[in-house]
Order: structure tokens, then C-alpha cells, then sequence
């Protein structure tokens, strides 16, 4: 026996995961719960950081575990809107709108969660291939799992949730239409500028097209960033500067700085090969407006676990294939509508900001719109299909002419006013 045939583990899995960020973590739950024997595999130690602002939304909260203990640094009833700086305002709301997080005691738990389900978690395994055919594949049931260390395992079904540069949806051959770079940083403030942000976001829209920043406060530190469209990295790295600077917050030394790429997928993405899966960042999965990706990571985690356990039971090609197409159907029913709809209000958003800011500083079934979202007590498909002056609102900004970005005039500005 050769020393390759010596490192293909004999284990056979029902399920494998790859990525224990909250899709990995869910779909580890979801596929463990179900009685399956599920590895859970993550090429970091845990805790470890991740770049985002850490927002806990109505569906990110819906999709948790039954009694999983969210730990919120700090509870949103305020938001305060800005335009690059100028036309401030601050909307508040009685009832939380959402909750901050810190992302590496967040996905700690979650995966806790995931190991509790039964999942067995493997730390500091980077993941190189997967195969599902060639010689380490014995069979038209199991999927290969090459680790960089050249350890093969062996899985009836794999489920992808490595990350939006994901190695496992280049296999599945994930295609992507938006990508944006997102830069932030960790401010340790004094108990005087903590007390000031307490209960309060800050949401500015920003001088690029389809731009934001904003300020989430968690305990003694700000989560401050940007996000903009890819191929604008020295504006968008002036842009962070300049919001810090109006903020007040230059003088003070961030304990981390970051950035990431954010990636959405096109309509007609697979989302699956094989018995092989992605779901979360991985299969470009979250909203193209706010670029929210934890409550798509969450849903679509859970779903890509139960549609697993069905791949992994399935005895042929045909069968595994029409569990994949079942998985394709669910997400794109749900997620995929959301994100039709968050692609349309970020070409709006892009062209218009100064409209979009206006709606939701002065017409009230604007803002309520969005706190019932942050709540989640619907979205943002549900509202433009139920709504009738959603729907003319946003037909009107489609057919509308371009304008520069903060033009108000024209039939966007009109419908925003009635």
C-alpha cells in the first residue's frame, strides 16, 4: 500500500462541512440533528475574528437554535441617517430594532451549538479539493475531501461553506456579478463617547455610487466601516478616513483594522454539483443592497444541512441529483427573491441617494418599513409584492432617467413624497 492509499481515512461521513462560520455552523446543527454523522471542518483556531459589522436582524434571530443565548453587546432602538456627512437625523423606535454582536463569541456559540447537535469539529484543517471522481473516490455514493496536509476523508455528502473565496465553490463553479470591498475597524472609545453611541447606530451614505458607512456600538469599543463597489480601493480606503474624521474618532488607536470582499452570486449560479453543496458566503449568498450576510448564512446553512442529509441517503446519481435541485429550488424560492429585490434597490440607491435618505428621514411608512425588516416581520420582497406604493415607488425610480447622485427632482422624488 502506497503512502497516498495510507492517508484515505476508511471513516466514511454522511455529511462533511467545510467552513464553521454561521452557514457551516448551521448546516453541522441541521444535519446532526437529523441523526447523521457529521464532520465540521474549519482551517482557523476558534475563536477567531471576522470582518463585519456584527448587525443580529429579525431573520438572523429567527434562525437560530431553539433557546440559543444571542451575546449582544449592545440593543439598536435608535438609528441616526446621514448623507456624506450632512442632512443628519435620528429615528427612534420603543421596541429593539436589532442587536450587535461580536462576531468571534457569535460564531463560538454557534458552532458549540453545532458540536451540542452532535457535529464532530475539526480546527486549524484547511481544506485543499474535493473530488467525486478518480482513484480516491471508491464509489458513485462518496465525495473526497483533500485536506492541504494530504489526508483524504471520505463523505456520502459536502457541504461548501468556506468563505466567499471558497474553494469548494470553485468546484461547484459559483459565478458572481457583484463584488464589493468592505473596510473596517475595532475602536476602543473612552465610557464618555461609549454612553454617547449606547442604543444607537449610524447608517451614512456614502460620496460612491451604492456606498455606506456606519458606526455600531458595542459596549467600550465602536465597530466603524465603509463598503463599496470592488475597483475603488483608494477611495473607498479615503472614504473610511474622512467618516472616522468627521466622527471624532481620528484620535483614537483601532484595536483591529480590516477588510473583505463581499460577493454576490448571478441568478443562474449553481448551488450545487454532485453530492456537493454551498450555501453562505460561499455560494455568493446575502443581500446586494445592505450586503447583510448573516441572516442569508444562517438560512441558507440550515437548509444546505437538511438537503445534505437527503443527499447522503440518496443510492444514485439520479436521486442525489434530484435532492440538489430540491436545495437549488428552496433557496432560490426564498433568498434568491430577496436578493432580486435588493439588486433593484441598489441600482435605485446608487443612482439616488439623496431620495433613499429622504424616504427614510421624512415619510414615516419608509422608516416603518425598515424597522419591520430589521425586525423581522417581513422583507423586503414581501414588501414590494404586498404593497402597492412600494410597488409604484420603485417602478417610477426604475423608469426614471439618471440624475446626478444627489439631484432631488424628477418622479423618484415625487413618489418619495406622496
Amino acid at each position: 500500500m502506497s503512502s497516498e492509499d495510507e492517508a484515505v481515512s476508511s471513516e466514511v461521513w454522511d455529511v462533511v462541512v467545510v467552513g464553521a462560520g454561521p452557514a457551516g455552523a448551521s448546516a453541522a446543527r441541521a444535519a446532526a440533528e437529523a441523526g447523521r454523522r457529521v464532520l465540521l471542518l474549519e482551517k482557523a483556531e476558534l475563536p477567531r475574528y471576522k470582518t463585519c459589522g456584527g448587525g443580529i436582524i429579525g431573520p438572523s434571530r429567527d434562525a437560530l437554535p431553539p433557546g440559543f443565548e444571542l451575546p449582544l453587546r449592545d440593543r439598536v432602538h435608535a438609528v441616526t441617517f446621514s448623507l456624506n456627512g450632512r442632512l443628519a437625523r435620528t429615528r427612534r423606535s420603543k421596541r429593539m430594532l436589532f442587536g450587535l454582536v461580536n462576531r468571534p463569541e457569535f460564531d463560538q456559540r454557534l458552532v458549540e451549538a453545532a458540536v451540542k447537535a452532535g457535529a464532530e469539529l475539526r480546527t486549524g484543517t484547511a481544506v485543499s479539493r474535493v473530488e467525486q471522481h478518480g482513484p480516491a473516490v471508491p464509489d458513485r455514493r462518496t465525495v473526497a475531501v483533500v485536506l492541504t496536509d494530504g489526508e483524504t476523508l471520505l463523505a456520502r455528502a459536502v457541504v461548501g461553506a468556506d468563505g466567499s473565496a471558497s474553494r469548494i465553490g470553485a468546484h461547484v463553479g459559483v459565478r458572481l456579478d457583484q463584488v464589493d470591498l468592505g473596510l473596517e475597524a475595532e475602536i476602543p472609545v473612552p465610557p464618555d463617547v461609549a454612553r454617547e453611541w449606547k442604543g444607537r447606530v449610524l447608517i451614512d451614505w456614502g460620496p460612491l455610487p451604492g456606498s455606506y458607512g456606519w458606526v455600531f456600538p458595542k459596549g467600550d469599543t465602536l465597530t466603524v466601516g465603509v463598503i463599496s463597489a470592488r475597483g475603488e480601493g483608494a477611495a473607498t480606503k479615503r472614504y473610511l478616513e474622512d467618516f472616522t474624521t468627521r466622527l471624532g474618532l481620528a484620535g483614537y488607536e483601532p484595536a483591529i483594522s480590516s477588510g473583505h470582499l463581499t460577493r454576490c452570486r448571478t441568478d443562474d449560479s449553481p448551488l450545487s454539483r454532485g453530492r456537493v453543496l454551498v450555501c453562505g458566503d460561499a455560494a455568493g449568498l446575502l443581500e446586494p443592497w445592505t450586503r447583510e450576510g448573516i441572516s442569508f448564512a444562517l438560512r441558507s446553512g440550515r437548509l444546505a444541512g437538511q438537503w445534505a442529509v437527503r443527499i447522503a441517503e440518496a443510492g444514485d446519481a439520479v436521486d442525489a441529483r434530484r435532492q440538489a435541485l430540491n436545495y437549488t429550488f428552496a433557496v432560490k424560492s426564498g433568498l434568491g427573491v430577496e436578493m432580486g429585490v435588493g439588486r433593484r434597490l441598489l441600482q435605485v440607491f446608487a443612482q439616488r441617494p439623496k431620495v433613499v435618505h429622504t424616504a427614510l428621514i421624512t415619510v414615516r411608512p419608509a422608516w416603518t418599513a425598515f424597522a419591520q425588516i430589521t425586525r423581522g416581520s417581513t422583507t423586503l420582497a414581501n414588501i414590494v409584492r404586498t404593497h402597492p406604493m412600494a410597488r409604484r415607488v420603485l417602478s417610477a425610480l426604475d423608469r426614471s432617467p439618471r440624475q446626478a447622485p444627489d439631484a432631488p427632482g424628477g418622479a423618484a422624488a415625487d413618489a418619495a413624497a406622496e
